[in-house]
């Protein structure tokens, strides 16, 4: 769970300006980031399989907006895939 704070730091990074929440450069580095701290909870909880699922269909929207991105504006793109060192 990322708190208001970490969410802040995310959107300042990758927004635009401060209040931009929804594009789809901020929801990349929001999603990029509860999946990290997903990971290392499923690390301490190998059973969890719910979770298991939840960071499943994070990756999936994460990996449908980085397509969109790629298809329509590929500057932003090529810098939030760079920032977040994702493989791509």
């Amino acid at each position: 769970m990322l708190t208001a704070r970490k969410k802040k730091m995310v959107v300042k990074e990758h927004g635009s300006h401060e209040t931009d929440t929804g594009s789809a450069a901020v929801q990349v580095g929001l999603l990029t980031k509860e999946i990290e701290e997903l990971t290392g909870h499923l690390k301490k909880h190998p059973k969890d399989h719910t979770s298991r699922r939840g960071l499943l269909k994070m990756a999936g929207k994460r990996r449908r907006l980085l397509a969109y991105l790629e298809k329509n504006a590929s500057k932003v793109y090529h810098e939030v895939v760079k920032k977040l060192g994702l493989k791509k």
